[in-house]
């Protein structure tokens, strides 16, 4: 996968221009990313992508960690609530 395939917008590479960013910011602009990318889409590539180019290029730049944590099997998005879960516990 190339980077023009991971972060079609330049969200992430964007990110990485900016001065001064927190942890916080890379946190939305990495929200911004997922949201944004195709529906369907197995993000483990792209991610994967992301972190081998970005990383070794900014040693101590925020979005390292959040890019790490996406990388996590906890950061799988797990469904809760909806109509099942109301009529289960009646």
């Amino acid at each position: 996968m190339t980077l023009v395939q991971a972060d079609p917008k330049g969200l992430i590479r964007e990110s990485y221009n900016i001065e001064g960013i927190t942890a916080a910011q890379c946190r939305s602009i990495f929200l911004d990313w997922a949201l944004s990318l195709a529906n369907g889409q197995d993000v483990r590539p792209a991610l994967a992508t992301l972190i081998a180019h970005y990383p070794p290029l900014h040693a101590y730049h925020p979005m390292n960690r959040v890019l790490d944590e996406a990388q996590s099997p906890d950061a799988a998005p797990v469904r809760r609530g909806g109509r099942k879960s109301r009529v289960e516990g009646a």
